[in-house]
């Protein structure tokens, strides 16, 4: 049976990357990202928020640490991964990630970064083709 596992997510980071690396020198960073929704219910304009949890690994993670930060911007495409394990007490615990295969980003560096709007700031003057 064929399946098909690819993510395309863009939103905000909820908090820096945190950037560890394995026994065998693999860096791996992790961050969480907000997605928002909007959609209109009645006359009445609703937003959803979703909370993804990424993993970024190699250099592109190193990349992800250095240059991003809370509130940043980026396009993310990679695929699903489902973990379990055993936490301290016997307890069974299970997570859905994310694993980025690509990371772009989407905030100039230096950029100050609202988390309260979805959308970009208007182009300087610099900015415009014409």
């Amino acid at each position: 049976m064929a399946s098909f596992n690819k993510v395309l997510l863009m939103g905000n980071l909820t908090r820096d990357p945190e950037l560890r690396y394995t026994s065998g020198g693999a860096a791996v960073a992790s961050f969480g990202l907000a997605v928002n929704r909007k959609y209109k219910q009645g006359e009445e304009w609703k937003e959803e928020v979703c909370f993804v949890d990424i993993t970024v690994w190699a250099k592109q993670g190193e990349n992800c640490a250095q240059y991003l930060n809370k509130g940043s911007l980026v396009f993310i495409e990679g695929r699903l991964n489902y973990q379990t394990w055993e936490a301290d007490g016997g307890q069974k615990r299970s997570k859905l990630e994310v694993v980025a295969n690509n990371v772009q980003f989407l905030t100039k560096q230096g950029e100050k970064v609202s988390m309260d709007s979805g959308s970009s700031p208007a182009p300087s003057a610099d900015d415009i083709p014409f």
